[in-house]
């Protein structure tokens, strides 16, 4: 990357907005190299069997048969580019719902999708999380089945789950009992592969009381996982307690600068506010990735080799300002609020 008559600043995103590279910056006439590394996939499991999509899915740039990169910024600038194989790497396959997944469309994001921008080129997240899903619902769609179908010795499985299994419905399971049994589920047939398990509780929601403390809607869910984690001596990253420190440190109406919140008209074709207290914008995502990456590092835990060496400290009790968070908005936009939350708009603007 660099401009050989001027300055250039370069986002590179992958796939489904997947963060890969953020903002680098050249000076004229200077040029730097980077690498990184992105998952490449289909549905198919094998000759029979593919994972069972929603509607929505079927567009979606994560499950072509292409490999995707948005080059965005200030002043982009690319003036090569070499494209290899890299199928012996490590791999962190992502299981979880709308507050893990890529999503495809701004304004919306989760923590998923910028994971990659913190981790090295010696590893790829592979994100398989999908809004609406549950336990029950990821097996029965044969999505863990695809993830087991190209799992390998030295493989991780991240597991956040709970917003959606807290729900009435077929899918519904109570957090001592059928919640827990799903996730040893999980956790036995990653061991069956050689892959390790990461157990990540789930985000809060935005709901605060009256002196401005998080309010728990998950109910007992996390501490299930916690106690779970602790029983089978699984590696967690207490994503709720962090979530939860990070929304009361930015306060009842800052935090709403972390979730889709904006005003009718930011977004063409848009005629009604935007209000979503479980989804996250690309700031929130991005705190929320920086969270999980700073409870994996404070565990001592083997994944901390691949982490970037920019790194820096990160205290969800004192976030990044959301005043000087910048991100290039990838083309497409849509109102539709991800499965998973209570309303629904469905009216698709500006997609691409």
């Amino acid at each position: 990357m660099g401009n050989p008559d001027g300055t250039s600043a370069t986002t590179v995103k992958a796939e489904s907005r997947r963060l890969m590279l953020e903002n680098i910056e050249t000076q004229k006439g200077e040029t730097v190299s980077k690498s990184f590394v992105v998952d490449v996939r289909t549905p198919r499991i094998n000759a029979t069997e593919e994972i069972r999509r929603k509607s929505r899915e079927m567009d979606y740039l994560n499950w072509d048969n292409y490999l995707t990169l948005e080059f965005n910024g200030p002043n982009p600038c690319v003036s090569s580019m070499t494209i290899e194989e890299a199928n012996d790497l490590p791999v962190i396959f992502l299981s979880g719902n709308s507050t893990v997944t890529d999503q495809e469309n701004e304004p919306w994001a989760s923590w998923g999708q910028m994971f990659p921008r913190f981790l090295n080129a010696e590893i790829v997240v592979a994100n398989y999380a999908e809004s609406g899903e549950t336990l029950k619902a990821f097996r029965g769609e044969k999505r863990l089945k695809k993830i087991l179908s190209v799992m390998k010795p030295g493989d991780y499985l991240f597991i956040e789950f709970a917003h959606n299994d807290q729900k009435p419905g077929s899918s519904h399971v109570e957090p001592f009992s059928g919640y827990q049994q799903q996730l040893r589920y999980f956790i036995k047939s990653a061991k069956e592969k050689g892959a390790e398990t990461v157990l990540v509780t789930s985000t809060n929601r935005r709901k605060f009381d009256d002196k401005g403390n998080i309010v728990n809607t998950l109910e007992e869910y996390p501490d299930a996982m916690r106690q779970l984690a602790e029983e089978e001596n699984i590696p967690l990253v207490d994503l709720n307690k962090m979530s939860k420190d990070l929304y009361e440190s930015l306060g009842v109406e800052n935090s709403k600068k972390a979730f889709v919140h904006y005003p009718a008209h930011t977004f063409p074709n848009q005629e009604k506010p935007l209000a979503d207290n479980t989804h996250f914008n690309p700031y929130g995502a991005y705190q929320l990735a920086k969270c999980v990456v700073q409870g994996i590092i404070d565990q001592n835990h083997q994944l901390t080799k691949f982490v970037v060496n920019d790194w820096e400290t990160y205290n969800p009790k004192q976030p990044d300002s959301w005043q000087n968070f910048f991100w290039p908005a990838s083309p497409g936009a849509e109102v539709v609020k991800p499965d998973g939350n209570q309303t629904f708009n469905r009216q698709n603007i500006n997609k691409p």
